[in-house]
């Protein structure tokens, strides 16, 4: 018979030191710790000011957050944004107007709720502009077809709401007039089938005219061309067909039918461009020539525009070729509207004189993105949890020490010796293994004893890599997209210019500076006002937008405020090269400047108040509740109007002074837009962080804040004598939109 083990001695079983947290104690503790984390992460991370409402009226879906642009040129092939031709709309300071010219908050804002805007095309009209596009309800995630009118040759847009809307999803209309009737064929390939409407009420009611085929196409546009009508579309009815990107083609004498099917149909494109052969707008008629627009599919990005010139169209015969065609793109990436992709482009002849119009449809982010970042995010999440538990049970191995006595065999008879002799056999094993456990977690114990230094350093990394890894999963799963977008004023977007003065002792400043602020959504072009030593070429500075370097013959502060007539915006943001903030910081700012374009808005307030007026910095003006100055080294202002005053004849001694202390020429600036109104002329963006690099490198003028200040304090008993006083205190947290405080 086997005998069991001895029993332990009476409190062998009993640890020595005081009572440990359980492993359920500890993995309740750790998971806790490591949702604050991910709270505090996303706090701190993640922008923590309000979105104004036109910003928060739509979210992107799952399909991207696309967007529409307008294009204007010469000819289809020297098209440019809207930007590049300095059209000015006066609401807003939108001076210029910049693209997007419509986007999903502009539909949700008119009423009708939509995550989606894309496949945009013209109706010209008179004077008059109609844009039909694709809008997605994002509760049904429906497509229906909305409109929007603009009489000023596509500057502005206002939206006419939702046109068309069916059962089922709709997509791609198609709008062209015939026999003075305006029809519109948008696509209804979940219906099964190719219907085309006719206006009862144009723009706004629409009614079903007749069904033009019934196959599933997508992308279809018809064209007049040496006589005869031509149907192009892609049928996604057989197998593959939508991955192979097939081109259909039917004939007729009327755009109502009957269609004959072209002999060659389904088209394909030469092999290198079979991807191309779905349509990506509307063909169009250029020199006598027909060429149509295709989109290009991209490696894992989308999809992208491509133009083809068509050689031949006959019954019989088809032959395109492509062409060149570049529409001048951002280098911004996720930071400009179509960073990522385009598939869509219309083209017609502009209203207007001899240009041409153009509108596209775009998207900053890639395809996919949203899932990509739920994926990794989840990940991250996965592991950190995995983790946990793998600690949980490493740690429950060494606080725990299991009592043997709880295997020992308890029988009621004791003439049931078989029974007695499996239960004793059974409780050897367990009694072993449960040995070997204890000895482990005593092993591992003796190495890493948390009571220890060393023990608690292993702890800490552990939990700082559990941290990390946390953190990470909430970046990717709630910080969004990556982007820092522009902020619309009353539906518009514009640009600025970026203006910083430097020299050569602070080359290192300006080269991070270009870098990191040239990605900036709205920046337009960055000046570089070169005030000494050798200036640097421009292959020297890694930009996304033009650079230009303007050269100084005498090294004094004014030169921050000359009279400029390169700079292509009504809006300059003055910034010192050795502030480093964020993109979405200048956005808001830029906002806030349009709102109010005749102040100096900017980042830095300071207050001068007292009998003898005295220069005090941004902790004294909070406790005082207000300020009265912002300073130039980061501030946004009308720069024709700025600079002219800056430079007349009022300010002549104002310079003067700036000149002999090398200071203060923000200063007389504020003075200066004190004098000509009664009102606040100053407006406060809190930043979510700047950096004040002239820190780290030692040639700031202002790094012995001490003597820095006394100067400044002498600017203003000096100013004040010439130009009076400031204006009244302007106080924090002021002006409603959450980003004074």
């Amino acid at each position: 018979m086997l005998s069991s083990p001895p029993l332990p001695a009476a409190g062998a079983h009993r640890r020595r030191q005081p009572p440990a947290p359980s492993a359920p104690a500890y993995l309740a503790t750790t998971l806790t710790f490591l949702v604050l984390a991910a709270l505090a992460y996303s706090r701190a991370a993640f922008p923590r000011f309000p979105h104004p409402p036109a910003t928060r009226l739509c979210r992107p879906d799952a399909e991207g957050s696309w967007s529409a642009g307008v294009f204007l040129g010469d000819s289809p092939f020297s098209l440019k944004p809207i930007e590049h031709w300095g059209i000015s709309s006066g609401g807003g300071a939108a001076w210029p107007v910049a693209n997007p010219v419509l986007t999903c908050a502009d539909v949700a804002g008119a009423g009708f709720p939509s995550s989606f805007v894309a496949n945009p095309f013209l109706f010209i009209q008179g004077d008059a502009i109609y844009m039909f596009f694709e809008t997605k309800d994002p509760v049904t995630s429906q497509g229906d077809i909305a409109a929007a009118i603009s009489k000023d040759a596509g500057a502005t847009w206002q939206q006419l709401g939702v046109v068309l809307d069916e059962k089922w999803h709709l997509s791609y209309p198609y709008v062209f007039s015939y026999e003075n009737k305006t029809y519109m064929m948008p696509e209804s390939s979940k219906k099964g089938n190719l219907r085309l409407y006719y206006a009862v009420d144009f723009p706004l009611k629409w009614k079903s005219e007749k069904v033009l085929m019934e196959r599933p196409l997508v992308d279809s546009v018809i064209i007049n061309f040496q006589g005869s009508y031509w149907l192009l579309g892609s049928d996604i009815s057989s197998y593959g067909s939508k991955q192979r990107g097939e081109l259909c083609i039917w004939y007729s004498s009327s755009p109502l039918g009957p269609w004959n099917p072209h002999k060659q149909s389904p088209v394909h494109n030469n092999k290198d461009n079979r991807l191309s052969a779905r349509n990506g707008g509307r063909p169009f008629i250029y020199n006598g020539n027909l060429y149509r627009i295709g989109k290009d599919r991209g490696a894992g990005s989308g999809y992208n525009i491509q133009v083809f010139k068509v050689e031949v169209l006959t019954a019989n015969q088809y032959k395109e070729v492509v062409v060149p065609f570049v529409l001048e793109k951002s280098l911004k990436g996720r930071n400009a509207w179509n960073g990522a992709r385009s598939h869509h482009l219309d083209i017609q002849q502009h209203p207007l004189g001899q240009l041409w119009i153009g509108v596209m449809d775009g998207d900053r982010v890639p395809l996919g993105d949203s899932v990509h970042r739920l994926t990794v995010g989840y990940m991250f999440y996965g592991v950190a949890s995995i983790s946990v538990l793998l600690l949980g049970a490493l740690i429950g191995a060494i606080m725990c020490v299991l009592p043997l006595r709880w295997y020992l065999p308890h029988t009621e008879k004791r003439s049931d010796t078989l029974k007695t002799e499996k239960q004793v056999f059974l409780c050897h094993k367990f009694s072993s293994l449960i040995c070997n456990v204890n000895k482990l977690g005593s092993l591992i114990g003796g190495r890493i004893n948390y009571r220890a230094r060393k023990g608690r350093v292993y702890i800490a990394v552990i939990l700082l890599i559990l941290v990390v890894l946390t953190c990470f999963g909430t970046h990717y799963i709630f910080g969004g997209n990556g982007a820092e977008e522009p902020y619309p004023v009353k539906g518009r977007y514009s640009q600025f210019t970026l203006l910083t003065m430097t020299y050569d002792a602070r080359l290192w400043n300006l080269k991070m500076f270009v870098e990191h602020y040239s990605k900036c959504a709205s920046v337009r072009e960055i000046v570089v006002v070169w005030n000494k030593g050798r200036p640097p070429s421009l292959g020297e500075l890694k930009s996304m937008v033009p650079v230009r370097i303007r050269i100084e013959n005498k090294n004094t502060l004014n030169n921050r405020f000359n009279i400029d007539k390169e700079i292509k915006t009504k809006g300059v943001m003055e910034l010192d090269d050795d502030i480093m903030m964020t993109c979405d910081d200048l956005e808001r700012g830029f906002k806030v400047w349009r709102e109010h374009p005749d102040r100096i808005v900017g980042y830095y307030p300071r207050l001068a108040e007292g009998r003898l007026l005295e220069y005090r910095n941004e902790r004294y003006a909070r406790q005082q509740g207000g300020y009265n100055i912002i300073l130039t080294g980061a501030a946004f202002m009308d720069h024709e109007l700025a600079f002219k005053r800056y430079w007349s004849k009022e300010a002549e001694l104002g310079r003067q002074v700036v000149d002999s202390f090398f200071n203060c020429e923000d200063v007389l600036l504020n003075f200066l837009f004190a004098n000509e109104s009664s009102t606040s002329t100053v407006e406060y963006v809190k930043p979510t962080w700047a950096i004040d690099m002239s820190k780290f490198s030692g040639v700031a003028i202002s790094r012995n804040t001490q003597a820095h200040y006394h100067i400044r304090s002498k600017c203003l008993a000096i100013f004040s004598g010439i130009y009076g006083n400031l204006t009244s205190k302007r106080f924090f947290n002021s002006r409603g939109d959450g980003w004074d405080v």
